[in-house]
């Protein structure tokens, strides 16, 4: 028996037809043999055995069942299922393995009706079994991805499939038990709204966007319908924050409700995250709170031009040290202990290590603020910040972060040559591709691809314009 005719055994029936989902439509017979195991004691070993031979049935099913006969059943009587291709009746089909333990009196060889209903089949199967195929080659495929932010499932139906959108999310929601409520975008992130949300309807379940999701070992709390969140980037946002050591100063331009912020501040990082969106920066805050991040992330609701000069100038003058103390345990029946010695005393640079500018559609046009970052700030004079850094110290210029899009290529270099050029035009400066790492964050449609770039901010483009 071929493995295309065991597929359609065990395939849902089909019903193109069907406009509101009809659970109770996906029975299915499957008529096979069984293994019915004569003592319990030699349940396992007859499992073994036939696993071993290739004879047992391998589905999504436990392939050990209660005995058919009911009387045998219920007393805890068991058969183990076989493969379609093992007839009960033609010793043919049988492996010597099978063979032997029918002559030694272990098991018999039974006719089983194997019956499966709508719980058994996958969300794949049931919508194949419900909607039409793709009549052309290039035709959209039935969506099967979808990215899901706490119980909330975001799809992003194509035209064609939304005439079977609300029986695509029942059975999506069915399949997938943290789900409550499924939406559809309407709109293009951002098409409507400076702050990267989207118009949406509700295909199932109530229209509650407020969620829950963990991420990196933080929680964030957030409304869907009001801030930007991209579960797909949460391994950028671990590669990023991979990047970061105690005790650096990180910038975060456009910070969201804290993908990168709070994990940063859960690692001893002085976080100065911005947004412009009254709603993240509210959630932001909260976040801080819900994390206990509050000594080292501090939430800001500005334009981020405005924040990458402003924060590098109140970075430079503001004196600002965390104690780290020793874990303690306290009881209260016990005296008052001493104040515990610091373990070390983290002090908060003056420059950050990194800058992060994580908003793609247009963070590149952001670029020229770091122009002159260091030229004209009032109080501290171009040559004493120099001397901050190396080779006066260790302290090196911030890393940029920058995420962007790009048209997709196969030709990596050619990309990273482009991406130099356009970044070596906003900030009127030649951009060594050595110095330059270009990271493909995931492919965000057929031709079009996210990519984070990575450089140190050139030292003639932070002082220029500086008289001393």
């Amino acid at each position: 028996m071929s493995d295309d005719t065991n597929d359609d055994m065990f395939a849902p029936p089909v019903n193109r037809a069907m406009k509101v989902l009809d659970r109770s439509f996906f029975q299915r017979t499957v008529p096979t043999s069984a293994a019915r195991i004569f003592s319990p004691k030699d349940i396992s070993r007859v499992r073994n055995d036939l696993d071993r031979s290739r004879d047992s049935l391998k589905t999504r099913l436990d392939s050990v069942r209660p005995d058919p006969d009911s009387a045998r059943a219920s007393k805890g009587g068991k058969c183990l299922l076989l493969k379609p291709e093992v007839v009960h009746n033609d010793r043919n089909t049988w492996s010597s393995t099978l063979q032997e333990l029918e002559q030694a009196g272990t098991v018999g060889v039974i006719p089983y009706e194997l019956k499966l209903d709508y719980d058994y089949f996958t969300y794949s199967e049931i919508t194949n079994a419900i909607i039409p195929p793709p009549e052309k080659k290039n035709d959209d495929e039935i969506p099967t991805g979808f990215t899901l932010a706490g119980h909330v499932a975001h799809l992003n139906l194509r035209e064609r499939y939304l005439p079977y959108k609300h029986l695509i999310a029942n059975v999506l929601a069915d399949k997938n038990p943290t789900v409550r409520t499924v939406i559809n975008k309407l709109d293009t992130v951002g098409t409507e709204n400076a702050y990267r949300t989207f118009q949406y309807e509700v295909l199932h379940g109530p229209d509650d966007l407020n969620v829950e999701v963990h991420e990196q070992g933080c929680v964030f709390k957030f409304d869907f319908a009001k801030v930007y969140w991209n579960t797909r980037l949460h391994t950028e946002h671990e590669r990023l924050c991979s990047l970061f050591r105690e005790g650096d100063a990180i910038c975060d331009v456009m910070a969201g409700v804290g993908p990168f912020a709070i994990p940063a501040g859960k690692k001893k990082c002085f976080v100065w995250a911005n947004d412009l969106n009254p709603e993240s920066y509210k959630y932001l805050s909260q976040n801080v709170a819900i994390n206990k991040v509050d000594a080292y992330v501090r939430a800001f609701n500005t334009d981020g031009a405005a924040f990458i000069r402003s924060s590098a100038a109140e970075l430079l003058g503001e004196n600002r040290s965390i104690p780290i103390y020793p874990k303690t345990k306290f009881s209260r029946s016990a005296p008052k202990p001493p104040p515990p010695t610091p373990l070390r005393t983290l002090i908060q640079p003056r420059i950050f290590t990194h800058y992060i500018m994580n908003l793609p559609a247009s963070a590149l046009s952001f670029l020229p603020s770091f122009i002159g970052l260091y030229a004209h700030i009032p109080s501290h004079p171009t040559s004493s910040i120099r001397k901050l850094l190396a080779p006066y110290t260790d302290i090196q210029l911030p890393m940029i972060h920058v995420h962007c899009f790009s048209a997709k290529s196969k030709d990596e270099e050619e990309v990273k040559k482009s991406l130099c050029e356009e970044i070596g035009g906003l900030l009127e400066c030649e951009m060594e591709d050595v110095g330059v790492e270009v990271w493909h964050v995931r492919d965000v449609a057929p031709k079009k691809t996210m990519f984070c770039v990575s450089f140190r901010l050139p030292e003639e483009v932070a002082f220029r314009g500086a008289l001393d």
